[in-house]
């Protein structure tokens, strides 16, 4: 019969087994493991045992490092993709936003296209408002400054304030010509007014682009 080994000695025992069995050069077959065991009072089932465990524990261990290796895969895929997308995405935000402002400076020198039109009417303005002694000499000198200001003007906050100027001189020459039936009746002045309001259309048409640029 064989002999009992005390439950305190088999985890001990096998761990030995398991170690003879791992450092050994060239190995050893079970039958001889189980040869070694029996001169320990190792039962012959006991090794089996403890072979057969450490094989599910070797496969365990072999499909863990497996897991842990595919992880690691997908989290570098993972990772690699978003940093693609990422980069996808800041280029096309980047240019979405430069054509947005290309668009927008577009838009605005068409706008600045048409104040320079107007700016350009200015001065037949002047010329006309100085043949009549009656125009107020106060509206001539308006008319001079805003063409000044605005072709003075760098920005576009500048511009947009010598435009408000250019405007507002413009209305106070009209409100004298309203008063005067021989400036009405001037051809210059019938045919500036044409391109007055031709110019205040477009003008308004191209800031309507603009501002939804």
């Amino acid at each position: 019969m064989t002999s009992s080994i005390p439950k305190s000695l088999v985890p001990v025992l096998l761990q030995k087994a398991g170690q003879l069995y791992e450092t050994s050069k060239d190995g050893y077959s079970l039958d001889e493991l189980k040869v070694a065991a029996a001169e320990v009072d190792i039962p012959p089932e006991m090794v089996e045992h403890a072979f057969e465990q450490l094989k599910r524990e070797q496969i365990l261990l072999q499909r863990q490092k497996e897991e842990r290796r595919l992880r690691r895969k997908r989290f570098r895929f993972v990772v690699a993709t978003m940093a693609m997308m990422t980069f996808v995405w800041v280029g096309a935000i980047y240019n979405g936003l430069t054509q947005s402002r290309n668009q927008v400076r577009s838009r605005w020198a068409q706008v600045e296209n048409q104040l320079q039109r107007r700016a350009d009417l200015i001065p037949q303005l002047t010329q006309l408002a100085e043949s009549f002694a009656e125009t107020e000499l106060q509206v001539i000198q308006a008319l001079a400054q805003a063409q000044q200001s605005f072709a003075q003007a760098q920005t576009v906050e500048e511009k947009q304030r010598a435009d408000d100027a250019m405007k507002d001189a413009i209305a106070d020459f009209q409100a004298v010509a309203m008063r005067s039936p021989q400036l009405q009746s001037s051809r210059l002045f019938i045919n500036l007014q044409f391109e007055m309001a031709g110019t205040e259309n477009r003008i308004a048409t191209e800031r309507m682009r603009y501002n939804q640029a």
